[in-house]
């Protein structure tokens, strides 16, 4: 039997709230079927299954919140039948919720009262009479009187919760700050920045735009996106995750998208195998993920893939940016806006266009000399965006 666990859609989660099911029990899923619907503090992230299978059982319920880790539900393996298959441990359980007593095989009569007086729960009558007023689930409720017993306050308190909208914009700003604060307290960062011309690109760029309709034009964006992407395959160790005291490289190229959300915030899902796409599939990827994020609604893949981060602040903006390494990832990739620059070629001085390109990078994995042939490799790749 698999154990279905709500997956930590970032460093900056540590609990989701299940919204809906896509399956009941009985249906035959296949590996990345979407299966439920999950609320973080960013986004309504589409939960991926990772395995073939049938599901057995949903454990908890839509509208309920708990903590990453947490058993949503129970699959059979192919195969598999309720009397060959082997129980599952539970996940973490919520603080908000009382954890399920297990069912045992025959107790004595002193186990079986002792069973009974922890599924018991002390609740004043006129408590219980107010939460049934209010639509309140005793159950998720916690209480504060003696011997945790669940009083009026109680009931009124989470009934004021149950009616407050939550504040994502404060949620979001929070997971944010928690996963920053995060990498920039266990990340040992370095930062390089080099000034690449972009003459060759902007050129080829506009010529290219000419030969394509409105819808399928291509944006400098997907241009460093490959750049980057192939950088990676050179020098892997920009590409991948530190985890339990070393590098894990990865096999696939998947860029993660700093994109800004309309109400603040953002979020960084990934592109996956970057290095295997045309400029034009990377146009169609791109466009596409810009508009389900910032309508909410990705994938879990999007959220947990990214092995590299990308942020693009483009035109409008500012000149240079220098980013915080999103973990576990061990790189993070930032490009300013492009800017007409005093340029000396060949002993002349003429106009150029030119964007600064910015590396944090962890320590832990390179240093400032591969980093720098990376940041080489970028620049190299852009003067050549016909190969691209």
């Amino acid at each position: 039997m698999i154990a279905f666990k709500l997956p930590s859609l970032g460093s900056d989660m540590d609990q989701g709230k299940l919204l809906e099911w896509k399956v009941k029990p009985g249906d035959c899923v296949k590996r990345g079927d979407v299966v439920a619907i999950v609320d973080t503090s960013k986004a309504a992230v589409d939960v991926e299954i990772w395995s073939d299978g049938t599901v057995n059982e949903l454990l908890v319920q839509p509208g309920e919140t708990v903590p990453v880790g947490t058993v949503l539900a129970t699959l059979f393996v192919p195969g598999e039948t309720a009397e060959t298959a082997v129980p599952v441990a539970p996940g973490p359980v919520t603080a908000a919720k009382p954890a399920a007593v297990p069912v045992a095989t025959p107790a004595t009569p002193a186990a079986a009262a002792n069973t009974g007086a922890v599924q018991r729960r002390r609740i004043s009558p006129a408590a219980r009479r107010h939460a049934e007023e209010l639509g309140v689930d005793l159950d998720a409720v916690r209480g504060t009187g003696p011997d945790s017993a669940v009083t009026l306050e109680d009931v009124e308190l989470a009934a004021k919760a149950k009616a407050a909208p939550p504040d994502r914009a404060l949620e979001m700003r929070r997971a944010i700050a928690a996963a920053m604060s995060r990498s920039k307290r266990e990340i040992p960062h370095y930062y390089l920045a080099d000034t690449i011309p972009l003459e060759r690109a902007t050129a080829w760029l506009a010529a290219e735009n000419t030969e394509r309709t409105v819808t399928e034009r291509l944006l400098m964006a997907v241009l460093y996106l490959k750049a980057v992407a192939l950088a990676c395959v050179k020098y892997p160790e920009m590409n991948g995750f530190y985890r339990d005291g070393g590098f894990m490289p990865s096999a696939g190229v998947h860029v993660g998208v700093a994109i800004s959300l309309r109400k603040g915030g953002l979020v960084a899902p990934a592109i996956h195998d970057v290095d295997r796409k045309t400029l034009a599939e990377l146009m169609r990827d791109l466009s596409d993920l810009v508009q389900r994020a910032r309508a909410g609604s990705l994938r879990s893949s999007e959220m947990t893939d990214p092995t590299i981060t990308l942020t693009n602040l483009g035109d409008g903006s500012v000149e240079s940016v220098f980013g915080v390494i999103y973990p576990p990832q061990v790189a993070l990739v930032g490009f300013g806006r492009v800017v007409e620059r005093a340029w000396a070629d060949h002993g002349a001085l003429k106009a150029m266009p030119a964007v600064t390109a910015s590396l944090a990078a962890d320590h832990r994995v390179s240093d400032g000399h591969r980093g720098a042939l990376f940041m080489s490799a970028i620049r190299d790749l852009l003067q050549q965006p016909q190969q691209l």
